[in-house]
């Protein structure tokens, strides 16, 4: 696999100790030892082993991981276990991911509503889904499903949908 151009960790080192520096007034310990261990992560210092190919005696140093729970290097590692042992629970089935979300000019309603108005985004997409999976034109099936209620996007704004 191919490496990034840029990590993290490369900005990490980079301009953390500035970032630190001018964030002093809000940044805790904890803050600062993640910034640390991502600083650290697969570098000399924190140790290291010596990788040997049995082929053709090809050596290379492999570098010990921080096994921070907020590394990116890290928890890629644990992501993809994990994302692999649940892909072994899947039914060999196909699926359809389906999003609903409320028209923008709703988020503030929802925000001061949240029971009523999310209560309202469940039933209605449930229904829909249920309604149009019985007609013969469609699936003619009774499905099961989940739902899953976001309330901001990627960017932290307010956005629900489920």
């Amino acid at each position: 696999m191919n490496r990034p151009p840029l990590e993290v960790a490369d900005l990490v080192r980079a301009a953390g100790e500035k970032f630190i520096e001018h964030s002093r007034q809000w940044l805790t310990w904890a803050h600062v030892k993640v910034l640390r261990a991502i600083e650290r992560c697969r570098t000399a210092a924190l140790g290291g082993h010596l990788d040997e190919c049995s082929r053709c005696g090809h050596r290379v140093i492999s570098y010990n991981s921080c096994r921070n729970r907020h590394c990116p290097k890290c928890q890629a590692n644990a992501r993809n276990r994990w994302l692999e042992a649940r892909s072994r629970e899947l039914l060999p089935t196909p699926y359809v991911h389906m999003v609903f979300t409320l028209p923008h000019e709703l988020a503030p309603l929802a925000l001061q509503n949240k029971k009523l108005v999310y209560g309202l985004l469940f039933r209605t997409s449930a229904e829909t889904l249920l309604e149009i999976a019985r007609d013969p034109k469609h699936l003619g099936a009774e499905i099961g499903f989940f739902s899953v209620l976001h309330t901001w996007n990627q960017k932290l704004e307010q956005n629900p949908h489920s």
